[in-house]
């Protein structure tokens, strides 16, 4: 059938606690955190080498927002566009620990925390897990937990 989506990879069964997934990485450009905070986080810090200079961070950096939305995107390409997934109800905590710079690469690692089916749609599983944005250092930058909904593979009767 032309144009038919193909089943998931990831359905709510397959988000079992204690699962690890790692994502690819992305380069965080100059150009980058200076486009995204000059439409949405204009901080002078964010969009203003001279006066970053004269902050507490002693240079550029990304707004934390930036870091949130490569996150996503990275959670994304590593398994959300090949799932069942149903969105998500909210995030619990979102930290953002370390300032990311131009040239950090960033990857995302999740951990699933707790997993069970939702009790108003059975049809539907929760599952909340721990983000962890790190750099190439292998430090993490922003943490995140959140539950996500997935269908499941085998609904309950």
């Amino acid at each position: 059938m032309a144009g038919a989506t193909p089943a998931p990879t990831w359905w709510w069964e397959d988000f079992k606690v204690g699962k690890v997934l790692t994502s690819g990485t992305v380069e965080v450009t100059r150009e980058e955190v200076i486009a995204f905070a000059s439409r949405y986080d204009p901080q002078r810090f964010h969009v203003d080498e001279a006066a970053a200079k004269e902050t507490m961070f002693g240079g550029l950096i990304a707004s934390g927002w930036m870091t949130a939305a490569l996150s996503m995107r990275l959670m994304c390409d590593a398994y959300l566009l090949d799932s069942a997934s149903l969105g998500s109800p909210g995030v619990e905590k979102l930290q953002w620990l370390k300032p990311v710079r131009p040239g950090d690469v960033l990857h995302v690692r999740t951990t699933v925390l707790e997993a069970r089916p939702m009790a108003s749609k059975p049809h539907i599983g929760l599952a909340r897990s721990r983000m962890e944005t790190l750099n190439q250092h292998g430090e993490a930058v922003m943490t995140m937990e959140a539950w996500g909904m997935y269908r499941r593979r085998e609904p309950a009767a």
